[in-house]
């Protein structure tokens, strides 16, 4: 278990370092994070039940002022590896996660504000012109920031939760497990429910409906049903564009006519 928690460890470390801001998204993912794990442990299959577990939770969440309210991040690399090597089904694990998620939240603001003096440190390299120096602020110094804030809590969590996990599980009643296992169920219900909200509009609300159903009824896979989706989407875009170009002519035709009845009132 020690490996795994240092793989844990710094890959938490790697997820917050966003060099260049181009892939930290990707890298947040729970399902990455779980390819991760599910090559270290040897087992994709159970790793890849798990990312897509945890990361129901949080298919819905926008980041109001550039800060996500869960990090789904750390949830995913403690609660992951935790889960594998406990043996907890998806429900279980993604009520482990949910805490460490919240603790990622105080750790990033705790990041934000020190990596805050590396920012003025780069305002005074630009002043002299150090190219490397300004490098090192931008990136160097973040990712030793990233590294004593990230790796220890996480090598910690993953290093002796597993035992200590195992050791509460069996202390538990059944009644109590199969509590924890209906309110895992119900997580991912909320992620779906905060992405309905955010797309809810009587226009795109038919078009959501027609793929969930054709997912749940027809036996498609997500990636097939895409398939269809997209070109599907395009069409209506353009429609919807064609029709406003429609409009915007009778519009102009309109009021074209309306200024020459007024050149024929004046005259």
């Amino acid at each position: 278990m020690l490996l795994i928690a240092i793989v844990a460890g710094l890959w938490a470390t790697i997820q917050a370092w966003r060099p260049g801001y181009g892939t930290h998204e990707v890298l947040f993912q729970p399902l990455i994070t779980a390819f991760i794990f599910g090559i270290a442990f040897g087992d994709m299959h159970t790793a890849m039940i798990l990312g897509s577990a945890i990361g129901m939770m949080y298919i819905g969440l926008i980041a109001p002022g550039s800060e996500l309210p869960q990090d789904m991040g750390l949830a995913g690399s403690i609660g992951i590896p935790i889960a594998m090597q406990s043996g907890m089904d998806a429900q279980t694990a993604m009520v482990l996660a949910v805490p460490f998620g919240v603790l990622g939240v105080f750790i990033n603001q705790l990041r934000r504000i020190i990596n805050a003096n590396s920012a003025h440190r780069a305002d005074k390299f630009a002043l002299t012109c150090n190219e490397k120096g300004i490098q090192h602020a931008a990136l160097w110094y973040p990712l030793a920031v990233n590294f004593v804030l990230r790796f220890p809590p996480v090598f910690i969590a993953v290093y002796f939760g597993s035992t200590v996990v195992q050791s509460f599980i069996a202390m538990l009643p059944a009644w109590v497990l199969h509590g924890i296992s209906v309110a895992g169920g119900v997580l991912p219900a909320m992620g779906l429910a905060l992405i309905i909200t955010l797309i809810g509009r009587p226009s795109v609300m038919p078009f959501f409906f027609m793929g969930f159903f054709l997912i749940e009824f027809s036996g498609l896979s997500t990636l097939a049903a895409a398939c269809f989706g997209i070109p599907l989407a395009i069409v209506v875009v353009l429609m919807s564009k064609e029709n406003q170009d429609n409009v915007m002519k009778e519009v102009k035709v309109l009021v074209a006519g309306s200024r020459d009845d007024d050149d024929d009132d004046d005259e």
